[in-house]
């Protein structure tokens, strides 16, 4: 029986009680974009679970549908102790229910940000598990993509759980070079192959991420982080953060063997598992492969139609990539970057393959076929554009300036200095058409 008429009998506030199904819903955990996360209680066991409730139109809105439908498939996959356990997958017409293993600790993001950074011997034990549930990940052809602090739970028992598996990758995803294109992760912990848009391994990729995090809970911050995404990217491709002295040899050599910039000579899992400084106290985790727990699928959560269709042909969603997740708010499609244009908006940056010259050249041949007069000083384009007859009203003023992060790629910045939104926002769309920018990459600055 699908959910929706269990729905209409048990979704009833009884004594200000909301159930679903088996479970009785309670205080909220967390909200974001997507929809929220409340505590809930399985009414036969009184067992606690996470309920994550995702509205199907937010989905269909973001363009996010098949990313929670990988995030479900891969879930399904994995029953390892450090890893967060899906139970159930419930939905209704309009929503999808997520029933998945309550980590009562919450984020180690929140753990570091307010008790600071971990003993050499905690921070230690932490990372053991990480690579444990990561590893395990591995074996089953699965690549988290997305690791960092805050997809990282904290058990009741002070155990670690992996989450968030959205942005995972499958086998099916390697193509015939053997290896992942999609351009994807959070930028403090993304690995430099992933940015140099080449393809990458997702394993080695993901070591990468496992070292960044293993750094802030030794250390209390990040090994690689500035406001302006080109100095960041130019960290991230130089690989060496700065060590502090105070860590433990063990410690030290552990995230130099890392973060180290060539995934060919970077650490791997086996490596890591025969360090001296991991394995001191090191009980490995039993995999829960032989648990017959049965996952209940309802498959009415893989309906979108009911809030989807108009009798149009729906496209494909295309894969979100994380940087267009941060915040959802930073990344934006050039069509709404300004319908209410404040000072955040008046500069943004877009990666690029092309060469710095080619660049440069595109962009003045773009300006200069709207009507821009157009000067070029020490690498940096300006361009400004007076109507005939008029003074003030319909100028506009740009600055253009290309970063090199890799010999492979670039950051190009353009800045308003005065003058038409629509006119600038007109610019930005012809270029993002003529350089061949995808919708969504472009980053919208938030400094002020």
């Amino acid at each position: 029986m699908g959910i929706e008429r269990t729905e209409e009998k048990n979704n009833k506030k009884k004594k200000g009680i909301l159930q679903l199904g088996n479970y009785e819903l309670g205080r909220n955990l967390g909200e974001g974009n997507f929809g929220k996360v409340k505590l809930a209680k399985n009414l036969h066991s009184g067992l606690p679970f996470a309920v994550k409730i995702l509205e199907k139109s937010r989905l269909i809105q973001l363009n996010i549908a098949d990313q929670i439908k990988r995030e479900i498939a891969t879930l399904k996959l994995l029953k390892h102790p450090n890893v967060v356990r899906l139970h159930e997958l419930l939905a209704s017409k309009t929503k999808i229910y997520m029933v998945l293993e309550y980590a009562t600790g919450g984020e180690l993001f929140v753990r570091i940000a307010s008790k600071g950074k971990l003993s050499d011997a905690d921070g230690r034990h932490f990372f053991q598990q990480l690579i444990d549930g990561v590893s395990y990940c591995h074996n089953k052809g699965i690549f988290h993509r997305d690791l960092k602090l805050e997809n990282v739970l904290i058990d009741a028992k002070g155990n670690i759980k992996i989450s968030d598996f959205g942005l995972s990758a499958l086998p099916q995803h390697i193509r015939e070079d053997g290896l992942l294109h999609t351009t994807c992760g959070s930028p403090n912990y993304v690995a430099p192959e992933i940015l140099a848009n080449r393809g990458y391994d997702g394993a080695t990729s993901d070591i990468w991420s496992c070292g960044v995090i293993l750094y802030v809970i030794l250390t209390g911050y990040l090994p690689f982080d500035d406001r302006n995404l080109a100095v960041l990217y130019q960290k991230i491709f130089k690989g060496d953060p700065p060590i502090p002295k105070w860590l433990s040899p063990g410690a030290r050599n552990m995230i130099r063997r890392i973060l180290d910039p060539n995934p060919e000579t970077r650490i791997t899992m086996a490596g890591i598992k025969e360090d001296g400084w991991f394995k001191q106290d090191y009980t490995p985790a039993i995999p829960d492969d032989d648990d017959d727990e049965d996952i209940y699928i309802d498959d009415e959560a893989f309906s979108m139609c009911e809030v989807g269709c108009d009798g149009r042909s729906q496209e494909s969603p295309s894969f979100i990539n994380a940087f267009q997740l941060i915040g959802m708010s930073s990344c934006l499609d050039l069509s709404g970057f300004f319908e209410k244009e404040d000072v955040s908006e008046r500069k943004i940056r877009f990666t690029s393959n092309l060469s710095g010259n080619d660049l440069l050249a595109r962009i003045q041949d773009t300006v200069t076929e709207m009507g821009f007069r157009v000067q070029m000083r020490n690498g940096k384009l300006k361009a400004t554009q007076e109507p005939r007859g008029q003074k003030r009203l319909g100028s506009l003023s740009v600055a253009a300036e290309v970063f090199e992060i890799s010999p492979s790629l670039y950051v190009v910045e353009l800045r308003k200095s005065h003058g038409d939104p629509t006119i600038y926002r007109q610019l930005c769309t012809k270029l993002a058409n003529d350089l061949g920018i995808p919708q969504g990459h472009a980053l919208v600055s938030t400094e002020a």
